[in-house]
């Protein structure tokens, strides 16, 4: 029987311990269980003093000796929003995202990104809680900041949890199959899942999860290695899905960077306690996927337009 072990990462000053892990897991699985100790996330973390860059390498490769702890440089999400607000007073300007968007293509075709989604497709275990309903269409959620504020402080779990999160999946499912793909381990998406209520939901059924062992890793000149969402993980297990009939939200533009036709940005969801009484994006969100849920063909729309879609 495989033993479990600890790792200690220092960051900021403070001292984490990861535990329950083990020799088999990856780097990556490690990553995942960092960004939920610290909420930074996998693609920012820097651990200086690992030799190994291979996020498939085991942790049992790694060689660390008892005692040994990993030295991590990396900025939170919310951080660096922070400090990349703009003054108040300063004018308004124009972003042009056709450099971008290049780059979001040439990314989507790179033989070498194909090969690791390939792979993904051969070797990643999916989970199937509901089996896929014939003609029904795909939405891919994100977990942190889109569905639940995972770094606020609050008495219970629910008070994180995003407004309107039940109508919207309670609408959405009348039309599309849902699955959850976060940047995290197995375990805390189930936990989060449990503790949200999403689990064992009466009015709608979550067809599988999927976890930072789906992801990949690419190098984006704009952003350098960063790890992704590649849809075709899914679209390769599931022939039944495809660009034509999938749409993915997430708060972080680059998670869908090898799918950018078929991501929607969805507006963070921070501090909770403030925004909880206020915030009505699901709630929006849901009335545009019942607008689309006729569409024969979702490469046919700008997700980015979504709040003045009108339907024909």
């Amino acid at each position: 029987m495989e033993t479990s072990k600890k790792i200690t990462v220092k960051w900021n000053g403070t001292e984490y311990v990861i535990n329950d892990l083990q020799n088999s897991d990856t780097l990556q699985i490690l990553k995942a269980r960092i960004y939920e100790e610290t909420g930074v996330r996998p693609d920012r973390q820097k651990l200086l003093n690992l030799k190994c860059k291979d996020d498939e390498q085991t942790i049992e490769k790694l060689n660390m000796k008892p005692g040994f702890k990993i030295m991590m440089m990396g900025s939170r999400e919310e951080d660096i929003a922070e400090a990349s607000k703009a003054p108040e007073n300063m004018k308004e300007v124009i972003n042009d995202l056709d450099t971008e968007q290049e780059e979001e293509v040439e990314l989507e075709n790179m033989e070498v990104h194909l090969d690791k989604i390939k792979k993904r497709i051969e070797t990643y275990k999916v989970e199937v809680l509901n089996p896929p309903r014939e003609n029904k269409k795909l939405l891919v959620l994100d977990i942190d900041y889109t569905l639940f504020d995972h770094r606020s402080v609050a008495s219970s779990g629910i008070e994180l949890m995003r407004p309107y999160l039940h109508e919207f999946l309670t609408r959405a499912y009348k039309h599309y199959d849902i699955v959850i793909w976060s940047a995290t381990s197995m375990k805390w998406i189930n936990e989060k899942m449990k503790l949200l209520g999403v689990t064992d939901n009466p009015n709608y059924k979550i067809a599988f999860h999927l976890d930072c062992q789906a992801m990949i890793s690419v190098y984006s000149k704009e952003r350098g290695l960063i790890d992704v969402k590649p849809l075709g993980v899914i679209w390769g297990k599931f022939p039944a899905y495809s660009p034509r009939n999938t749409i993915m939200f997430d708060d972080i533009r680059k998670n869908f960077i090898m799918n950018p036709g078929s991501g929607l940005k969805i507006k963070a969801f921070r501090e909770a306690h403030l925004n909880r009484d206020k915030d009505t994006e699901l709630l929006k969100l849901a009335h545009y996927l019942e607008q689309i849920a006729d569409v024969d063909d979702f490469q046919t729309l700008d997700h980015r337009k979504w709040q003045d879609y009108k339907k024909k």
